[in-house]
């Protein structure tokens, strides 16, 4: 992998282009042209999307894509042949038994606890109803009789 990230760190820098200029028009972060330079797939989550960033990079620079594509796909056999076969047979275990897909190169990433938006909508209005309640009942608190308005208004 070190060799794919070092052909493409070398065809920008002839090409005279910055991390950041490739970043912006790849529509990727600077840190993801970083770590695929470096060879560094451990930073990304999923395999796959490694290997899109990677063709779209190659074609970016000019680059034979086809041809680093193999490169790629080589150097993931070469990983994928020296998987236990232990693991992989723990992997299929936790397939059947949690019914979902299950890959040795996904990694899982925690969700986060997120408000939805309906829940947000509902508070505003609660304190938008709570906010007019108390105005009224303030005004209404103030004591404006008829008789001072018509009066004032027959002079």
């Amino acid at each position: 992998m070190k060799n794919i990230g070092l052909k493409l760190r070398e065809k920008r820098e002839q090409n005279g282009l910055s991390i950041e200029e490739v970043a912006e028009d790849l529509k990727m972060r600077p840190n993801q042209i970083i770590s695929i330079e470096e060879g560094k797939t451990e930073d990304f989550k999923d395999v796959f999307y490694l290997k899109y960033f990677i063709r779209d990079y190659a074609k970016y620079l000019g680059l034979d894509s086809e041809k680093i594509l193999d490169d790629f796909n080589e150097y993931l056999f070469d990983i994928t042949s020296k998987i236990p076969v232990d693991l992989i047979k723990n992997a299929k275990k936790e397939q059947v038994e949690e019914k979902k897909n299950v890959s040795p190169y996904t990694k899982e990433i925690k969700k986060r606890f997120k408000i939805p938006k309906l829940l947000i909508v509902v508070l505003i209005f609660l304190v938008l109803i709570i906010i007019g309640y108390i105005v009224l009942s303030n005004y209404k608190g103030n004591d404006f009789s008829d008789k001072n308005i018509t009066y004032s208004i027959r002079r």
